[in-house]
């Protein structure tokens, strides 16, 4: 399962999600907040694709024009709201056992400059296993992640059979507004989900 893929089985599934569209050259983007698109291709090297996080709405505008122009034909552009994660991390779901790798802030920090505050492994005793600091997640912070477990499995049941692990990005976030103030409460959100 590659990341197109991943997203279209995020969206249709009951875990907390993006509300994210596909930008078909029509859209406009309202310039009263923040955006993040993302682009994804049907076939071949689907990492490290393109990436606009966090940009104003005529920034936005400019930016989904080249990208959907660049891959139309090859994949597709998403866009949604950008959000202010306060901890993000990744979910990797094993058919025997589980592994949470988290990090202050955003995911950028893990997987670009290989930061990581904590992992957790809990293997199929349902036994916990820390490496960092065993605090990094709070007790309802980790509960919540682990309650979403049962639904990965559930929803990529033949590819756990065939030996392969799922790999799920998440942020606990919080909505902003254009001038980058947290507005509401926090929130679990999945963003991208992938075979390994």
């Amino acid at each position: 399962m590659n990341k197109l893929m991943g997203f279209y089985e995020l969206k249709n599934s009951t875990l907390p999600t993006i509300k994210w569209e596909v930008y078909d050259g029509q859209q406009n983007f309202n310039k009263k907040q923040l955006w993040t698109l993302r682009t994804a291709v049907y076939q071949g090297k689907d990492i490290n694709l393109p990436r606009y996080i966090g940009i104003n709405g005529e920034e936005a505008k400019k930016n989904a024009d080249a990208l959907y122009s660049q891959f139309k034909e090859s994949g597709m552009v998403i866009y949604y709201p950008y959000f202010i994660a306060e901890k993000s991390g990744t979910l990797n779901v094993f058919i025997d056992k589980t592994v949470i790798e988290a990090v202050k802030e955003d995911l950028w920090n893990l997987v670009t400059y290989s930061k990581k505050d904590v992992t957790i492994i809990q293997d199929k005793n349902e036994e916990l296993r820390y490496i960092g600091d065993e605090h990094f997640l709070r007790e309802d912070e980790l509960s919540e992640l682990m309650k979403y477990v049962p639904v990965v499995k559930s929803m990529f049941k033949e590819q756990l059979i065939e030996g392969e692990s799922i790999l799920l990005e998440w942020s606990y976030a919080y909505n902003c507004g254009v001038d980058r103030n947290k507005i509401g409460s926090k929130y679990l959100v999945f963003y991208e989900a992938r075979t390994v």
